[in-house]
């Protein structure tokens, strides 16, 4: 496989106009696809087979419940006046006259005739229910449904809104701007040239850009949530800098080689390119696999908006991959040299017009110093086991919080507490309890004319348990074999006593179908809906980390060519993971530094968040396994002892490993900024993830656990070794077929054959 990169490098480096002119292509392609193509986005959720879900879809054909759009619009009473008063109803009852006339507007409920006026008369709602569906309310409806609310505000009556057809647009500019900005910093300071700094931004901003029209074109088709985007552009940046930073400081190292004894003589640009795609480039191939993997593998889950969200990340992690193996090289053959600092340039020319001078004042040469990386793992090594403990322990204490993790759907009691959702949600909670903003749809299905009586019993059943403030008559359809309930709890859609009451309702089917002579009993709404999403998540979880981890120790297996590393690499993700989940906890769920982060809002978290998280996370922790290791792998398989494999390696790659560490943990970060609060707290989540995974696990426990293993580490059994292939990702034969070649003046082919040496400097 390196082989096979290594040509594609050389190809993509000689070739580069045309490489250029082919992505260039590719990307045009892609936006006129989205343009005539895309489709709108949907925040629904479907969890087919689930109680909720078929509910839903039968209010949907017996009542038209759910296929349209539909707002509250929710009225306040001014100081101490109530809406009974003249002129509050007068304020009222015209803006719902305004509110029948809107554009696209089906009906609208008086809420002096709906009963929909609170117990103390200050607060009230209007349904306003549309002909259309939520992404088909145009802009101008919306404004004028906005704008309908002046009326009572000139009366002095408060007007909010409640509904997803008011969600006001999230900016991620913001966001992405801050995390690109740290990036280009810790770019510059690691590369000290310009260029160098600047191909992983271009490249990454390019793979990004391909991933959102790509997108776009798939929503033509399939239902996409809006959080896809903004996941998309958060992982597409990172993985794609990152990529692209280890394939150039292999091409600098390669181009430098001679500085170093123990290597040849510092090498063309082109030859120096292939080499670098062929070891680097390698690596990138696996790490992309493995987050490709464990994002695809979310389609376990069986919840199609995360199986949507998954592939379409998965889709601009392989952009990154191909932009790094065939771009990235085209775009080094037009930077050059210039990738190198000044200082390096200058002895590079030196040495090609034979002027090349020792560096220092008066001709003295320099002593160099240590890598840092060299003297961390050094350090590592010398204090193996108490770095192991260390590490582990505050890993540990991390993750204590997560024991208290709680989840939830987000809704609007979540939103910024100056968005108009929010104060319609407080204001609606103050005035008629917490359950308003979450009702429960009981469906009784009977045989044709028997609904109504079946309803009538199943409502006198629910009236009587604990939690419920009210239950309204049942409303059944035209034949009579479909009825709802509405079941207003006394406590709020995300709550614990809310899912506890979905229960007892549904504990009580079985006794209802006998006693209704066939009759059957089914919940939807908010809080059943959380309920089924969570548990399916959780019946899903274990199959999920069992595809995702099997799949990686048999990827893990082939690079490293070892069953105890892919075990140690899986076991230090479970560490990263669960410390990432106590942060979350800690911060979103317990509201520790929720002001400093911006936070308007605790709760619980956001159900699909962990699974979510543990796709991610597995995928870029075994980025970094593979980058650190393979080099470490590297060493050991050119003879060096175990020890010395682990600091050669570190030496390396600690620096390059920190660097991409601090590049993805400032991307993440920078969606901290988002109001969106599952944008937020994923940003938060994986930022602090990449933090104990990056500069914890793979720069501490795992250079402390190989030197523990020492060869055992690297042991695996004959018979497993015959079956695996061996791709070569350290690229071993590769060195060994390039020193073979260079020893008699010739190049590789594209076979990978010897040909005579005619190339030439480049």
């Amino acid at each position: 496989m390196a082989t096979l990169f290594y040509r594609l490098g050389r190809a993509s480096f000689r070739h580069r106009r045309l490489t250029l002119v082919i992505w260039m292509v590719l990307l045009a392609s892609f936006g006129l696809g989205a343009a005539k193509l895309s489709g709108p986005t949907s925040d629904a959720l479907s969890l087919p087979g689930s109680e909720s879900w078929r509910a839903m879809e039968v209010l949907g054909e017996e009542f038209g419940t759910g296929t349209t759009a539909s707002v509250k619009v929710v009225f306040t009473a001014p100081d101490d006046a109530t809406l009974a008063g003249p002129d509050e109803q007068t304020a009222v009852r015209a803006t719902v006259a305004e509110l029948r006339r809107l554009p696209q507007v089906a009906t609208v409920d008086d809420p002096y005739e709906a009963q929909a006026i609170a117990p103390d008369g200050r607060t009230g709602y209007a349904d306003v229910s549309y002909a259309v569906g939520e992404h088909e309310v145009t802009a101008e409806s919306r404004a004028a449904l906005l704008a309908a609310g002046d009326t009572a505000r000139r009366a002095g009556v408060g007007v909010e809104y409640s509904g997803d057809v008011v969600t006001e647009a999230e900016e991620g500019a913001a966001a992405e701007a801050l995390g690109l900005a740290v990036a280009a910093v810790v770019l510059l300071i690691t590369f000290g040239s310009l260029a160098a700094a600047g191909l992983p931004l271009l490249t990454a901003l390019l793979g990004v850009a391909v991933g959102l029209l790509g997108i776009g074109i798939a929503a033509g088709f399939l239902d996409l949530t809006s959080n896809t985007s903004a996941l998309t552009t958060m992982l597409g940046l990172a993985v794609g800098i990152d990529y692209a930073l280890f394939v150039i400081s292999r091409y600098r190292h390669e181009l430098t080689a001679d500085r170093d004894p123990a290597q040849p003589p510092g090498r063309d640009g082109e030859e120096a390119a292939g080499r670098a795609v062929g070891t680097a480039g390698s690596a990138v191939v696996f790490a992309g696999l493995t987050v490709i993997i464990a994002l695809t593998a979310l389609a376990v889950v069986r919840i199609p908006f995360l199986t949507a969200m998954g592939i379409a990340a998965a889709g601009t992690v392989a952009v990154a991959v191909l932009i790094s193996l065939t771009l990235l090289p085209a775009l080094l053959g037009f930077a050059g040299h210039r990738v190198l600092p000044r200082a390096q340039r200058s002895r590079s020319r030196g040495r090609r017009d034979g002027t090349d001078k020792p560096a220092g004042r008066a001709g003295r040469v320099q002593p160099a110093r240590t890598p840092f990386g060299e003297r961390w793992a050094r350090g590592v090594v010398r204090h193996r086991v108490p770095a192991l403990v260390l590490s582990v322990v505050a890993a540990g204490i991390a993750a204590i919080p997560a024991l208290d993790l709680t989840l939830a759907l987000p809704d609007a009691g979540t939103a910024a507490p100056e968005s108009t959702q929010r104060k319609a949600y407080d204001q609606l909670a103050a005035g008629f309890g917490a359950g308003i903003n979450g009702p429960l749809l009981v469906v009784v299905e009977t045989a044709p004319g028997a609904a109504t009586a079946a309803a009538e019993q199943a409502r006198q059943y629910v009236a009587g348990l604990d939690d419920v403030v009210a239950v309204t008559p049942a409303a059944a359809n035209p034949t009579d074999d479909t009825a709802i309930l509405q079941v207003v709890p006394a406590h709020g859609p995300t709550s614990e006593d809310t899912k506890q009451l979905v229960r007892a309702i549904r504990a009580h089917q079985a006794d209802f179908g006998a006693a209704g002579a066939g009759a059957a009993l089914s919940v939807t709404g908010r809080a059943a809906i959380d309920l089924d999403v969570s548990e399916q998540i959780d019946d899903a979880l274990l199959p999920y980390l069992a595809v995702v981890v099997g799949f990686a120790l048999v990827l893990l297996m082939l690079v490293f060519r070892s069953v105890l590393v892919p075990v140690k690499a899986a076991a230090g993700f479970l560490l990263s993971v669960a410390a990432s989940f106590g942060a979350l906890v800690f911060v979103f769920q317990q509201g520790h530094f929720a002001d400093l982060f911006g936070i308007a809002a605790t709760g619980p978290v956001v159900s699909f968040i962990p699974i979510f998280l543990v796709g991610i996370l597995f995928g870029l922790a075994m980025d970094y396994e593979v980058f650190l290791v393979s080099r470490v792998r590297e060493e050991y398989v050119h003879g060096a002892a175990p020890d010395d494999a682990v600091v050669a390696g570190m030496r390396h790659s600690a620096r390059v490993v920190t660097a991409a560490a601090l590049i993805m943990i400032s991307v993440f970060a920078g969606f901290i900024l988002a109001e969106d609060s599952v944008v937020k707290s994923l940003g938060f989540a994986l930022a602090f993830g990449v933090a104990v995974d990056a500069l914890l696990v793979r720069m501490t426990i795992v250079p402390a656990v190989l030197s523990l293993l020492g060869r055992p580490g690297w042991w695996l059994p004959r018979w497993l070794d015959r079956i695996l292939p061996n791709v070569d990702v350290e690229g071993e034969r590769l060195t060994r077929r390039l020193a073979s070649a260079g020893t008699s003046g010739a190049h590789l082919d594209r076979r990978g054959e010897q040909l005579p040496d005619v190339v030439g400097q480049r």
